[in-house]
């Protein structure tokens, strides 16, 4: 089965509302020649309105960097699905590592905000990775399992097949190191398969799993060459203009 590939920029807490602007304009056009892929940038909160403002006539998905599991309440700091659909996004990125080890967020509560975001018709990249010890010690596939098995719990195969899966071993995010292109390519046919035996074949196949840690101009191509890699979640060098250029115009 086809799947079409997606670039995605995560900018995490960077840029004012006007740097975001900015930067949003010259990846929609960077971007605008492209058919053969998608591509999804993820500012912070407060510039969101703004850069889905000024990326309404082009192809650029506009993504969240999270999403509350309630649709509204009593939820202080949280951000609504139908908030985020109401101003255009599209894409909730979900599990981040960051999110997991700096804010203690589990596989329940993720799954919970994975469950809100399909139920609200929004497309979840769910994000999975292991750390420098765990693979270290021979988990990696064990973590990742478990973190594919409790974070999808309840979701069925009609709906599995929209989610984007990113996977981000932890030890490569802002590092500077990368995984071989052998080892992401062993770890993603490993989720692929994983996938196929909590869904079935089809759901699998039609999955898109991203690389994401330290994904850059200079190894994008060599990745997106892979058979099961089909896109990137790009932290750092989504900032700048040229190199996230670069990467959505992979070969």
């Amino acid at each position: 089965m086809s799947r079409k590939p997606l670039i995605a920029g995560n900018w995490k807490m960077h840029l004012t509302i006007a740097e975001s602007v900015e930067l949003a304009r010259l990846v929609a056009t960077a971007s605008e020649q492209l058919d053969d892929r998608e591509v999804m940038i993820a500012p912070a909160y407060t510039a969101l309105d703004a850069v889905a403002k000024t990326l309404k006539e082009s192809n650029v998905h506009v993504g969240s960097q999270n999403v509350a599991y309630e649709t509204e309440g009593a939820f202080t700091g949280e951000i609504s699905p139908l908030m985020l659909k109401d101003i255009g996004v599209t894409m909730p990125i979900i599990g981040h590592s960051e999110r997991r080890q700096l804010f203690n967020e589990s596989d329940a509560l993720i799954n919970k905000r994975v469950t809100a975001a399909l139920k609200n018709d929004l497309i979840p990249v769910f994000c999975i990775g292991e750390t420098i010890e765990e693979r270290e010690a021979g988990n990696t596939f064990s973590v990742l399992e478990s973190q594919l098995k409790n974070g999808l719990a309840g979701i069925n195969k009609e709906q599995a097949a929209g989610i984007v899966i990113a996977y981000e071993p932890v030890w490569a995010i802002g590092t500077g190191k990368t995984a071989s292109t052998e080892q992401a390519q062993e770890t993603h046919a490993f989720i692929r398969s994983s996938l196929s035996e909590m869904f079935d074949t089809s759901a699998a196949e039609s999955i898109r799993i991203l690389y994401g840690g330290s994904v850059k101009p200079d190894n994008v191509d060599a990745l997106m060459a892979q058979n099961d890699i089909d896109g990137a979640l790009v932290g750092g060098a989504a900032l700048k203009a040229e190199s996230f250029g670069r990467i959505v115009n992979f070969q």
